[in-house]
């Protein structure tokens, strides 16, 4: 029998297996709830929704609000929930006073669903437009606008997508943790985007937002145990999360599932990451613990310095739930088989203007959308050398694609897993792998930092039959 849910905090029937009843405190669905997308089919492999981007006034948190833009009038945007298999249909409509697309990130789907240039025309105020694909993968993936993002973004226009496949983990609870954060000004509007330091730097907002509000406090109960699908859909944090005393379980990133769970202190997601993580609730009733990020340094004096704090994790006085069997999960990932593939270089770059302090960024020494695409051809693997020739930080994403990061600066990856966003550190030399299947078309890749495809670090892989 299929299973599905809602991630907004509510508890999950596969808990029932345990001793006796477990009931988690639901703090995540009543005190950072998201919203549902609405499956208008009736048909069990078919999810049916629309989706309005337009105007909203979004308040983030009490007495705090600004005007933004959202999906469905909220932000995040409403979730989609999907399984493995299913076809998503989505009537999408812009109300917004300028072009705008979907582009549904980290989904292998054909070309010109991909809402990206060169595969989609944008939609024009008041245009329509119907994606429809199936989803072939189990994960967390994430939507938003692929025109104007830095502001379109900025303002609200993001949500998360789950899909599910059949073998699923006891947990007590489920949630999306999706991050962002706010750049305002003195009078608590948004402070105007653009300007050489944050072309450059990218836009770091000092406001931090979880579920679309600022640093929330969740109501959790000891010894539950929590499954958190996290995605950081800001504009250029890179976040180094902690939870004091904890450590995170990881069951997947960015292309689902790993080969076995694995214990981590601190997770790192670049802006478009995902991870997939359950955390067992140790703290004492009537404790609390504060979800953090913590210092990390993106090169040319950016990124956080001083811990950030993110969600206060409120313990209840209930007496504790009886710990959980540890998480045991196989999936099997092979190494793709590069004997013989010449790698192709392609190199991230950027440079200052002295006298204007204007900014330039360069992929293999060209700016988007006057790049060389890079020829590819489907079924033929593929070793991309990816170097970054600057001192900063530049979060490599491929739309349509997962593939294995084989070596970082020629030392072999210790464990082998499927991403489509990963960093690329200053100075770094990263190999990666992937095969592409029957899917023709030109497909983007750039630097997640928004601000740094604004300014041109995009290119395109064209991929032929």
């Amino acid at each position: 029998m299929r299973y599905r849910a809602i991630t907004t905090g509510v508890m999950l029937a596969l808990a029932a297996c345990a001793s006796e009843p477990r009931v988690g405190a639901d703090g995540w669905g009543a005190s950072a709830p998201l919203a549902t997308a609405v499956d208008a089919n009736p048909d069990s492999h078919v999810v049916e929704l629309t989706l309005v981007a337009a105007p909203m006034r979004w308040t983030f948190a009490e007495g705090r609000s600004l005007d933004g833009l959202a999906y469905n009038g909220s932000v995040p945007g409403p979730v989609i929930e999907a399984h493995v298999g299913d076809t998503l249909v989505v009537h999408f409509r812009n109300d917004l006073t300028e072009d705008t697309t979907i582009h549904w990130h980290g989904i292998r789907l054909p070309n010109d669903m991909d809402g990206a240039p060169h595969s989609q025309a944008p939609v024009p105020p008041g245009g329509t437009f119907e994606y429809r694909f199936t989803l072939p993968d189990e994960g967390t993936f994430w939507y938003h606008p692929h025109a104007n993002e830095p502001e379109q973004m900025e303002r609200g226009l993001y949500g998360a997508i789950v899909v599910r496949g059949d073998d699923q983990p006891v947990v007590d609870t489920e949630t999306l943790v999706v991050l962002d954060d706010l750049s305002l000004a003195a009078d608590g509007t948004l402070a105007p985007f653009g300007g050489p330091l944050e072309m450059h730097g990218g836009r770091e907002g000092s406001t931090p937002i979880v579920n679309g509000l600022t640093t929330p406090t969740v109501r959790v109960r000891s010894g539950e145990r929590q499954r958190w699908r996290i995605v950081n859909a800001g504009s250029a944090r890179i976040y180094r999360l902690a939870l004091p005393g904890y450590a995170f379980t990881v069951l997947g990133s960015d292309g689902g599932a790993w080969a076995a769970p694995t214990s981590m202190d601190e997770l790192y997601l670049a802006p478009g990451d995902r991870m997939d993580v359950v955390v067992d609730v140790t703290t004492a009733p009537g404790q609390s613990v504060t979800l953090t990020a913590e210092p990390y340094e993106r090169g040319h004096g950016q990124g956080v310095f001083a811990p950030i704090e993110l969600v206060h994790l409120s313990v209840t006085a209930d007496a504790p739930l009886a710990p959980l069997a540890p998480i045991v999960r196989s999936h099997l990932i092979e190494a793709i088989d590069t004997a013989g593939v010449t790698p192709t270089q392609i190199t991230f770059n950027e440079s200052i203007d002295p006298m204007t302090g204007a900014v330039s960024f360069f992929v293999n020494d060209q700016t988007y959308p006057d790049v060389t695409p890079i020829p590819a051809t489907v079924d033929a693997t593929q070793v991309w050398e990816l170097v970054n020739m600057s001192g900063m930080i530049h979060p490599f994403h491929l739309h349509g694609f997962f593939f294995q990061v084989v070596s970082r600066n020629g030392v072999p990856e210790a464990s082998r897993t499927w991403e489509d966003t990963i960093e690329l550190h200053g100075m770094e030399h990263v190999q990666i792998a992937f095969r592409p299947d029957d899917r023709a078309g030109m497909w983007m890749f750039h630097c997640h930092i928004l601000e740094h495809v604004a300014g041109g670090m995009m290119g395109v892989m064209d991929l032929s039959r």
